[in-house]
């Protein structure tokens, strides 16, 4: 059996360049960009803060102002204000959904 010997002009798995030479397996340049655009992860923790600190306050302002020490009217509150963030992140959700499709929409009938 023979060995192969290394000749110093091929280039090992280290010094080879990433670029794609023609060849069907030759690695392709990777994509690094997020999968998730940044305005949406804003919008979660935007949404995120509002939950947790919106029935919070809410429980906390109207215990002893408005229902004078009844916790569980105030506690009803509380869940009011939280279903009403919840139903305001389903209409934000679903007007970028519709926007995006708009967008895309509007791409095709530009390139046609």
């Amino acid at each position: 059996m023979t060995n192969r010997r290394a000749v110093p002009t091929e280039q090992n798995l280290f010094e080879k360049d990433d670029t794609n030479d023609g060849s069907p397996y030759a690695p392709a340049k990777s994509d690094i960009a997020p999968a998730v655009p940044a305005a949406v992860i804003n919008k979660l923790l935007g949404f995120t803060a509002a939950m947790v600190a919106g029935p919070i306050s809410v429980y906390f302002l109207t215990l002893n102002t408005i229902f004078r020490g009844s916790s569980t009217w105030a506690g009803a509150t509380a869940a009011i204000m939280a279903n009403i963030v919840l139903i305001a992140y389903v209409i934000v959700a679903m007007k970028e959904d519709q926007s995006d499709e708009l967008a895309a929409q509007e791409r095709a009938r530009k390139s046609k």
